[in-house]
């Protein structure tokens, strides 16, 4: 029979191969997850248009933030966020009229939290902008950023729109543990980290006084069950998934117009 001693040893060893073992599945997953085929920027596609009756009250809506400020995984601007959300004030709901929406992006692929600063100063060339929506924060997740420095950031862009009496609407981290593209478990530990953005985030930006859209928890269970909601690369949203973006950013994005037009 063995000892105490020998159990205890035999213990230790199995959690020490367990925890190597378990590592090296996730470098694996890492390594896969990150030589994957994703879906890039269509350079044909210019998130830059006008649309509704002439006539109407103009709004100018401004994305910022990172691919899915462009519509990445999409190949028509119909199918963009960014579209789906001016078509659908540009037709008007029971509490907002018809707007002349001009529509443009100055999200940039790829950028985390840090990269906003640049954007900011492009949003405000011009024309103001009455609303400026941003999606941020996935990036900062999968290069393990710290949330309160992502967050920081943030709240620094929001701040100063704001003080460019700007409205801003700010759709947090999504849900990262629905993305068919990471394999488990590196997929719920991306998730964690993504909601651990997602917090941080929420708290800056009300804290600059900014409006927050939890997008992981209002849609995330969507996308987790209907694997059509992402493109063919499993992690970007398809024109399914940047549907139910829109419609959940819509209510936030219209209590931000409504002030403006009285």
């Amino acid at each position: 029979m063995p000892t105490a001693r020998q159990l205890g040893r035999a213990t230790v060893i199995t959690l020490v191969a367990g925890t190597v073992g378990g590592a090296a599945l996730l470098a694996g997953e890492a390594v896969i997850a990150r030589n994957r085929r994703y879906a890039q920027p269509e350079l044909g596609l210019a998130l830059r248009t006008t649309m509704g009756p002439e006539g109407a009250p103009p709004l100018r809506l401004v994305l910022m933030g990172d691919s899915s400020s462009l519509g990445v995984g999409v190949e028509q601007l119909a199918d963009t966020l960014g579209g789906q959300l001016a078509t659908m004030l540009s037709e008007g709901t029971p509490t907002l009229p018809a707007r002349h929406v001009q529509l443009s992006s100055v999200g940039v692929s790829g950028s985390r939290c840090t990269d906003l600063a640049t954007q900011v100063a492009r949003a405000l060339l011009g024309g103001r902008p009455d609303v400026v929506v941003i999606l941020i924060g996935a990036n900062d997740a999968t290069s393990l950023r710290r949330p309160a420095e992502a967050a920081a950031y943030l709240g620094a862009a929001v701040r100063r729109l704001r003080d460019a009496s700007v409205e801003v609407v700010v759709g947090t981290c999504p849900d990262l543990g629905a993305a068919r593209a990471i394999a488990p478990p590196l997929r719920q530990i991306t998730g964690w980290l993504g909601r651990r953005i997602a917090r941080a985030q929420a708290r800056a930006v009300r804290a600059a006084g900014g409006t927050v859209v939890d997008l992981a928890s209002e849609t995330g269970a969507v996308f987790r069950a209907d694997a059509g909601t992402l493109c063919y690369d499993g992690f970007h949203p398809s024109a399914d998934g940047y549907r139910v973006w829109a419609h959940a950013l819509l209510p936030a994005v219209i209590r931000a117009v409504v002030p403006t037009s009285r």
